[in-house]
Parts: structure tokens; sequence; C-alpha cells
């Protein structure tokens, strides 16, 4: 009987040990967030089952009340909501888990013999993991650090690193040190260096599986009613409560809104759970973002739906301002030169920052 085993350490060489010890056994691994507070934690254990956990103490037994097997071929479950409601656990397999390396790994041109990872993100996110993985299935160099420093990455013998936007800003011009970046995580900069490529993926989908909006080889994408779905070996096996999440014929629904070009190109709107409804108008928050963004006085925005007693939601603009912020009428003349008029934002709202995700993704829902 395989078991599951929960790795809580910080990034560096033991954690990548402890991934190959588990699969040497015929295990699966859990990673654990070590930010998360105890009470998660034990939430997160008991709801997905790993039998052991490994943290610097050692490896130690765990409830057995809780634990449960995986099946033959599980490599890998990991965590999508461990400090609200039910922790939910995505099952990845050895075969999903080389089908998104090789995908990513052919359109990179990687070459074992010449090229190096920097894995800098946390790893109990699959932004994070998958550049370990990757590395270790193509056989490259790999050098793990547990969080993400400039000067420990640019002085690291990397050729290649996974960022997400403020780690990259972080970087400024130095970032053509690298021969590839990989971007992912939240929206990414206006303006992008020759060596920065755009991903698009979910835990699901075990990486980035469309880059610089077109999909990796072995990865189909299409729009059903506004959604997109993907299809591919990469996909995960199931959840951890056995639930297949993807339809009959194999296609996964994300969540994501978005459409797909004649040719194939793919363009992501947002998830559908933070799509805006204006006065029965819908409005993407990603496009009003990009336009604010550029005005003198903002650093950061967000752009999200308040409830309307008239219009049921109305678009309201969240900046964190730079200096002196703009005027709500320079935010609406500025979203309405590019966009239809009820995209522009009804109001606007001034706060010191906006929540966000271990990888950078506002969360919409704390604002």
């Amino acid at each position: 009987m395989h078991e599951l085993i929960a790795i809580a350490l910080p990034g560096g060489d033991r954690f990548v040990e402890e991934v190959r010890r588990a699969w040497a056994g015929g295990d699966a691994v859990l990673p654990v967030d070590r930010r998360l507070p105890e009470q998660a934690v034990a939430r997160l254990l008991a709801g997905l089952g790993p039998a052991w956990i490994v943290d610097e103490g050692g490896r130690h037994r765990l409830d057995a009340a809780h634990a449960r097997p995986v099946q033959d071929g599980d490599a890998l479950v990991m965590a999508t909501s461990a400090t609200t409601g039910e922790p939910k656990g995505v099952v990845h397999t050895h075969a999903s888990i080389a089908a998104s390396a090789a995908a990513t790994s052919a359109h990179l041109g990687i070459d074992p013999d010449r090229h190096h990872w920097l894995a800098c993100l946390p790893l109990a996110h699959i932004g994070g993991l998958s550049v370990v993985l990757r590395a270790l299935w193509a056989g490259t160099g790999l050098t793990v650090v547990d969080g993400f420093d400039a000067e420990t990455a640019l002085a690291s013998p990397a050729t290649h690193v996974s960022l997400v936007p403020t780690a990259l800003q972080r970087l400024g011009d130095r970032a053509d040190r690298f021969e590839r970046i990989v971007l992912g995580g939240s929206a990414p900069p206006q303006q992008l260096a020759a060596n920065v490529v755009t991903t698009y993926g979910l835990t699901e989908t075990g990486s980035g599986i469309v880059y610089d909006g077109w999909p990796l080889p072995g990865v189909e994408v299409r729009e059903q009613n506004g959604e997109l779905q993907v299809r591919g070996a990469m996909l995960l096996r199931s959840y951890r409560n056995g639930v297949d999440p993807r339809t009959a014929d194999g296609w996964f629904p994300t969540g994501d809104g978005g459409s797909v070009d004649p040719d194939g190109f793919v363009r992501v709107h947002g998830r559908t759970d933070d799509l805006i409804i204006t006065g029965a108008q819908k409005v993407w928050p990603d496009p009003v973002e990009r336009i604010v963004a550029r005005l003198a006085g903002v650093a950061e925005v967000a752009v999200i739906g308040r409830a309307h007693p008239e219009w049921g939601q109305q678009v309201t603009a969240v900046i964190v301002p730079d200096g002196p912020a703009p005027t709500l009428q320079a935010v609406r003349d500025a979203v309405k030169a590019e966009l239809a008029p009820y995209c522009a934002p009804g109001a606007i709202e001034l706060v010191d920052a906006l929540p966000r995700t271990a990888l950078g993704k506002v969360r919409r829902a704390a604002l």
C-alpha cells in the first residue's frame, strides 16, 4: 500500500531529497505551506490524509485515523485551499508530471547539458514546485532556495527561473542576466524584456500550459460559453476526495473566462467569479486594470464590483496610490478612451496595499 508523505521543509536540497525518497518508495508527496497557522495545518493534514510528515525535526507518523493511501502511479497532492473551508487536494501522477515537464522543456528548448533551473517560489504552490519537477525530469542543474531574493537569484548559476511580477520588478534592468524568465502568478507588467515569457495555468494543469498566448505542445484549449476548457496529458488524475472534474471526453473546465482566436491564440479574461455585471453589462476587471495602472499616481490597482442598488454592481477601482492619486474623472476618461463606457469605474477607493496570495495574485474577495 502506497502512502502520502507531507513535506513541511524550507526550500532547499533536503526538500528535493525527501521528494526523491518518497517516490523511490512508491509514495506520493504533499508539500505543506510552512507559513500556515497551526490550526490550518491541522485541517490540511486531516483533510488530505497523509500518513507521515517530514519537518526539520525528522519524519513523524500521523494519526492513522486520517491517513489514506494513494493509488499506484500517484506522485503529488497539491493543496488548493487550506486556510478557509475544507482543504482540496489536486492529485497528479508521475505521468501527468512528466507530460507537463516535457511540454514546457520542449517549448523552452531546454538542454540538460547547458541549462540550470532556479526554484525560488513557494514549493507548496504549483508555480514553485513545477520548477523542481521539470528540472528532475529533464536532468538539468537545479538550485532550490527558500524564497526569492534578488541578489541570491542573480548570484546563482541558473539560466532559467520562474518568477512572479513583483520578483521580476526587483531584478530591474538585471533581468537579462537569465536566458529565460517564466512569469506567472498575476497580471504581467505592460513592458516585458525579450527573455520573459508569460504563462497561464492552474494547479490542476500541473504548471503553465499556455505560453505568451499559445498552448504548449500536447495542450488543447477551447472556449465553452465564455469559459476556457483545457485538455491534455498533464491534467490531474482527480481530486483527493476521488472526484474527477474532467468531462467524459477529458476536458477540464477551468473556471476562467476567455476566448480562443481562430488561429488558436488564447486570451484569458480572468476568473468567472471576478466578472462584474453592471446594468446587465459584463465587465472583465483585467482590461480596466491595465488602463488604470498606466495613470500617474497609481502604484497598483484592482478592479472589483461593489453592490449597487440600481446597477446590481458598480465597477470600482481599488488603488494603491503613488503620490497624488488620479481623480475619478481622470480614471473614467482614461477607461472610456479605450473601452465601452460601462467599463469605466463609478468609484475609486484608496488603500495602502492590495491583499495578495503567495504567488502575487490579488485576493479580490478580501477587498
